[in-house]
Order: structure tokens, then C-alpha cells, then sequence
């Protein structure tokens, strides 16, 4: 049947106005377990049965050397923002240390693959756990949860652990909800790591009936196997006994498979063994602890054969990017591994209702009112159980390695990383020995779709990607890595460059290793190699100073006192003046006015600032207009006057309580604006006359000193 020439133009008018490039751009989906050793999986030597991701190695490509940060939070800061950990905000935990690299929480001097991709076309989809945002209340800030940072829909929990069976900060969307209570997802038995499996794969369905043309990118971020050892009972007993012979035999077993298998070289040898089996006090409860930990890893990998599934049902698995890595090292933590419980132990405090939020990562017991059971007495697996595997078992998770979760040694920092991708990687079953890094997941992801990395958000300057994108080892090529790759956690500290690696645990000297030979670190070449040492942390020094990482033990500080200047109501200020946090105006939920003075007015820079990234305020001259910015939990407001500036006496701004704002020039009005409000919280940093010397607050690089001479600066602290 022939098409008129008006039919011809509407099919034509049809498909130009749909994008053209979605059907050629990969979906993409990014898998992440948590607390998993390099050696854990089938494909990459361990006998835990995982027939998917061992599937998706046997048709796509696994990385040799592949790294994350060592930790959870500073993982996911950087695999999602593809800068360093502390760059984005995140480097060290959930808790505001006082500098930019400490926030505890996701900066908005980055960009969340999801904010990159979106604008390029791509669904956003979120599941499993979050954990980059410091507040994780429910009735608390949202603006670091994932709709606010850039995904569609998401499912899972905002805080880093709890229980399986009765997640904590369990949320849908933006709304917090009870696993027991929702009437969305009633499955016969709760179990986390289902539900996030079963969530992805509705979101997929859902995408494919109202999207299907357009491409999509999915974050899968399991807690499995994070303590606790919570797992079904029909996935325990598949492991039952697999464990009695102890820590040894199951490593060297390991060993051996990764060395066949390629994983490892000839040259490398076997870490020395934590722990003995012949003194265990407990042999039957540490071996139960495996087989749990095992287990964890099993549901994982039925739920990731559910996803793969749905992507094929839907005939979307050929142009899929599935990649799968871990967030760090087998953990050697210590939790509930002490307690003197034993069984039967009776419900003894007041129930919860099913319908009440948890939000306690370790809660103090079940919702019948059993309290939380640990020690060796207790088997773990059910859901009032809360026991971690322990430091022996990490020790064999990390196999052939050094090491653990924390550390940037190579058994705290290697991950597999499975790259599958039908239509784009033809390298089946092959190995692939560059290095790499989490910072080269965002670049991969924009580089396959085909989107630019963005250079400001929302008037923000965004940090540039310190990545490379993997893309050409997927057609057996070189990677164009120019730069070493680093590390710094907890003041243990690394940089890889080629075959070199200078690594140190916190106050201790140097060690240095020739990763082609050793790559176990068991041969400390520092005193033989003296020059190598000194350039290469001469390398690492220079990395610290840029990435935010120093001062170097700012993750042990104490967080900042909250003692506040409330009674002193004006503030008489000479430039220069830097007050601490004590010291500098109080401001919160209050109105404020400056009147700054000159002795010679200058071109840009700041005048007054205070707070930094996440809560403040700065006056400042740029591109010759009058600029006030103030931050709202880390969110950007800024009002430019719109005539240009220049030899004034006098500038002003007066800020009510109602976020009414004034800027006046030589006592004249010269813009008015509504800004959120007064500061919802009082700034962490404190203040400086002059310049921005901490985080900065407005959009410009730290200090922005001004070029002028400021004589006076008043500011009114008011009310209203």
C-alpha cells in the first residue's frame, strides 16, 4: 500500500521528532554489593554458586584490576559523581568534619551519573542503598536523596545497613515506608535483597510499557553481604557443611581457581592466613557465619538473574551495559560478634507496630519485641539475629590479598568488575589487566551514550571528571589514563601508577610494591627504591592538596562544637577577618543586613562569606554586577544586580527572615529578590571579610580573593 504525500510527511514529522540516537544508545545498568571480597564470586575463583554473574563473565569481560575506595560511602560518592571521594564531598563517613572533603555529605560541585545522563535523553532509575546523605530522616532534608539528584523513581534505604527482613529509612520515591506496612510490595516473606531485585525489574517492566524507545540507565546497589548475616533459610541450607574444614583449605582452594582462571599471575603468592581453625573456640558458629555470608551472595545473584530476565523478556539484554563491581573489601568489622545469648530468648520489650518507621541501623530489637541477638551463642540467619562473618572469613573473601575494608591495601580496594554488553564488548570470556578505577564509570556511561560531561549545574561549577572511559578496553584497546590512580582513607593512603604502588596505613611510613610481580604485597621494595618512593609521594602529596583531602587526619576530629555566638547582635569587622564558627555571626532563621565601606573599590572577588558548600551566604563582585548567594542545604541561590558596578563607597544587602532581599550601591537600591528564606541552619564554616577561604558558598573557586580595599564592614544580626 502506497502513502499519500501528506501521510508520507506526518511518518516522516513522526520519527524526526522522536530521538533518533535512543535506539542506537545502550541502556545501562550498574550493579554494586556491599562488604564482598575480590575472591568471592565464581568467576573470579570462589565457591559460592553464582551461575548469573558467572554468565555474564562467560559473555562479556572481566577486569583484573579493578579498584573502589575501600569503604561504602566514599565509594558510592565516587562511583556515582566520577570524581574522588573527598572531591565530592564524602571522605569518610555520614558526619560534617568542618572541611570540603569531610561534608559527610554529596556536594553540589558535582554532578550524580544520573544529573549527567538525564539531559541526554535517559531514564533514571534507583534501587538498594543510598547512603550519601547525611540526613536520612524521614521528615528531614531531602535534597541529597536520589529524586534530587537526578533519578525518576528509586526503592531502597537512605542510611548504609540494617536488617533484611525490616529494612531501616526504607523509602519509595521521597516517601519513607515500612516494609511490613506497604501496600505496594507484600511479598510472602520480606527480604531486602529480593525486593530491591524484584523493584528493578519493575521499573524495567514500567520503562518498557511507557518508554520502551528510550534508553535508560539503572543503579542496583545491594546490601548483600553486609552485616548482619541475614539470609532464607532454603539459601542457607545449600551451604550447609561447605565450610566445616575452616579458613585454609577454602583459600587456597581460591587461590588456586583465580591462578587457572588467569586472575593472578604466576608471580603472585598467597598473603599470609588470618586465623586458625585449630583454636577456634567456636568451629560450628564460625562456619554457620560463612554459610550465611554464602548465602547473602547466592540471593544476590538469583535476584541479578531476575533483572537479566526482564532485559531479556524484553528483548533489551543485547544493547545493555551490565556492569558489576563491589563497594570495597571483605569486612573484618567486629559487629555482634560478642554477647552471651542463647536459645530460646522471649520477646521482653514493648512491640512495634508494623506500621512504624525504623531508622535505626542497628536497632535494639524486632518489632515482637525480641531483643537484637548476638554472640556465639546465636546461630545467625533469622531476623532478630544481627552478627557480622568476622576478620578470618574477610581474610578469606580477599584472597590472594592483603587486608581489608578500610584499608587501600589491595584486599580493602579490589573488585571484580563484570562488563556485559552483547552489542558492544565482542571480547567474551576474556581478561582484561588494565587498571581501572571507579572514577572511569562516569566517564564510561557518557562516553557510550554518547553525552557530554555538564561544566555547570544550576549556576554551579561543576569539578572536572577524573576519570578515563573504559570504552576501548571493550574492543581490546589502551585506556588513555595520563594521571596515577589515588587513594586516601582514614588516613591510610595509596597511589597507583602503572606497575607501581606506594601504599601506607595511617601514620606509618611508605611501602612500595612492583604490581606486576607482587601484586599480594608481600615484598616491601621501599628501602631498595628510595627514588621511587620519593616521586610518587611527591605525586600523592600534590593529589591530597587538590582533592580536598587534607588536612590529613580531619576524619578523626571530633565534630565542631555547637557553641554559638547568639548574644552579640553587630558585628564591626576590618578586612581580613576570618571568625570561627563560635565566633561569627549566629543566623540562623534570622535576618541579617551588611553595609560594607571602601577605601578603593575593585573589579570582583568576595566581600564578606560565610558558611561554605552546604549552608551560607557570600556578597561578591563578578563580571563587574553586585552578587549575593546563599546555600540551603547545599542548594544554590543567587541574585546578580543588573547594572554594572564600579568605583562605589558603599554596598549593602539587608536579608529578611522571609527571604526578602536588597542589594544597594552607594546607599541606592539596586535589585530586589525572594530567596527561601533565612539560613535553615547555621553555617559550619565561619567567616571571612575579604575572601572565601573554606567551602565556597557562591559560584567560584575558593578564596576569590577581593582585588579591591574594604575600610569597614558592619553586619546587623535582626529578628525579623
Amino acid at each position: 500500500m502506497s502513502l499519500s504525500r501528506t501521510q508520507q510527511l506526518v511518518f516522516f514529522w513522526c520519527v524526526l521528532t522522536v530521538p533518533t540516537c535512543w535506539a542506537e544508545r545502550p541502556n545501562i545498568v550498574l550493579v554494586m554489593s556491599d562488604d564482598m571480597g575480590f575472591s568471592d564470586i565464581g568467576c573470579y575463583g570462589g565457591e559460592i554458586e553464582t551461575p548469573t554473574l558467572d554468565r555474564l563473565a562467560d559473555g562479556g569481560l572481566r577486569f583484573t584490576q579493578f579498584y573502589n575506595t575501600g569503604r561504602c560511602c566514599p565509594t558510592r560518592a565516587s562511583l556515582l559523581s566520577g570524581l574522588y571521594p573527598h572531591q565530592a564531598g564524602i571522605g569518610w563517613m555520614m558526619s560534617d568534619r568542618g572541611f570540603d572533603g569531610y561534608r559527610g555529605d554529596l556536594n553540589r560541585q558535582c554532578v550524580t551519573i544520573a544529573e549527567a545522563l538525564k539531559p541526554g535523553g535517559y531514564a533514571t532509575y534507583a534501587v538498594g542503598k543510598w547512603h550519601i546523605a547525611k540526613d536520612v530522616q524521614p521528615q528531614g532534608p531531602q535534597h541529597n536523596w536520589p529524586l534530587q539528584r537526578g533519578f525518576d523513581r528509586f526503592y531502597g534505604t537512605i542510611t548504609g545497613a540494617g536488617s533484611f527482613f525490616d529494612p531501616a529509612t526504607l523509602t519509595r520515591d521521597n516517601t519513607a515506608i515500612s516494609a511490613l506496612a506497604d501496600p505496594a510490595y507484600q511479598p510472602e516473606e520480606y527480604y531486602y535483597t529480593d525486593a530491591i531485585s524484584d523493584h528493578a525489574v519493575q521499573f524495567i517492566d514500567e520503562h518498557v510499557a511507557d518508554a520502551s524507545a528510550q534508553p535508560f540507565f539503572m543503579y542496583v546497589a545491594y546490601t548483600a553481604a553486609h552485616w548482619p548475616m541475614h539470609a532464607k533459610e532454603q539459601d542457607i541450607s545449600k551451604y550447609h557443611g561447605r565450610y566445616d574444614q575452616g579458613y585454609e583449605p577454602v583459600r587456597k582452594a581460591r587461590f588456586e581457581r583465580a591462578r587457572k582462571m588467569g586472575l593472578v599471575s604466576e608471580t603472585v603468592r598467597l598473603s599470609e592466613q588470618v586465623g586458625d581453625w585449630e583454636t577456634c573456640q567456636h568451629p560450628h558458629w564460625e562456619a554457620r557465619c560463612m554459610e550465611v555470608y554464602a548465602a547473602m551472595v547466592d540471593s544476590m545473584d538469583q535476584g541479578i538473574g531476575r533483572i537479566v530476565t526482564a532485559l531479556e523478556k524484553h528483548e533489551k539484554l543485547d544493547n545493555t551495559l551490565i556492569l558489576f563491581l563491589q563497594d570495597n573489601g571483605g569486612c573484618q568489622e567486629t559487629n555482634g560478634r560478642r554477647g552471651e545469648f542463647t536459645r530460646p530468648v522471649a520477646a521482653s520489650l514493648p512491640e512495634i507496630p508494623h506500621d512504624a518507621l525504623l531508622t535505626a541501623v542497628v536497632p535494639r530489637q524486632n518489632r515482637r519485641g525480641v531483643p537484637t541477638l548476638t554472640g556465639p551463642g546465636i546461630l545467625p540467619g533469622p531476623e532478630d539475629t544481627y552478627i557480622a562473618y568476622g576478620m578470618n572469613w574477610a581474610n578469606v573473601s580477599n584472597t590472594p590479598f592483603r587486608e581489608y575494608k578500610h584499608f587501600v591495601h589491595e584486599g580493602g580496594i579490589s573488585t571484580p568488575l563484570i562488563a556485559h554488553w552483547p552489542l558492544g564488548i565482542k571480547r567474551a570470556r576474556e581478561l582484561e589487566q588494565q587498571p581501572g578505577h571507579l572514577v572511569d564509570i562516569m566517564a564510561t556511561c557518557l562516553d557510550i551514550a554518547n553525552v557530554k560531561y555538564p561544566t555547570r549545574r544550576d549556576e554551579q561549577a561543576i569539578k572536572p571528571l577524573q576519570g578515563v572511559s573504559l570504552a576501548p578496553a571493550f574492543h581490546g584497546e589502551k585506556l588513555s589514563r595520563a594521571n596515577p590512580l589515588f587513594w586516601e582513607h582514614e588516613g591510610n593512603r595509596a597511589i597507583r601508577d602503572g606497575n607501581w604502588k606506594l601504599v601506607a596505613k595511617e601514620n606509618r611510613d611508605w611501602e612500595l610494591y612492583d604490581m606486576r610481580l607482587d601484586r599480594s604485597e608481600t615484598k616491601n621494595l621501599a628501602q631498595q627504591k628510595p627514588a621511587k618512593v620519593a616521586e610518587l609521594s611527591e605525586k600523592w602529596d600534590a593529589y591530597a592538596k587538590r582533592a580536598n583531602v587534607l588536612p590529613l587526619g580531619a576524619w578523626r576530629g571530633k565534630q565542631q562544637p555547637l557553641n554559638y555566638n547568639k548574644e552579640q547582635k553587630v558585628f564591626s569587622l576590618n578586612s581580613g577577618t576570618n571568625l570561627a564558627r563560635d565566633k561569627a555571626p549566629f543566623v540562623e532563621a534570622k535576618g541579617f543586613s551588611i553595609q560594607i565601606k571602601f577605601t578603593k573599590f575593585g573589579t570582583q572577588g568576595v566581600l564578606v562569606a560565610q558558611g561554605g558548600t552546604a549552608h551560607g551566604y557570600s556578597l561578591f563582585v563578578q563580571n563587574q554586577k553586585l552578587c549575593f548567594a546563599a546555600r540551603y542545604a547545599g542548594k544554590l541561590s543567587v541574585f546578580t544586580s543588573e547594572e554594572s558596578v564600579e568605583d562605589l563607597h558603599t554596598v549593602g544587602v539587608e536579608l529578611a527572615q522571609n527571604g526578602k532581599l536588597t542589594l544597594r550601591a552607594n546607599g541606592n537600591a539596586v535589585g530586589q529578590s525572594v530567596f527561601p528564606g533565612g539560613l535553615k541552619q547555621m553555617p559550619v564554616d565561619g567567616l571571612q571579610v575579604g575572601s572565601d577561604k573554606n567551602g565556597a558558598v557562591g559560584p567560584y573557586q575558593s578564596p576569590f580573593p577581593f582585588d579591591g580595599t574594604i575600610a569597614e564592614c558592619v553586619i546587623t544580626v535582626k529578628d525579623r
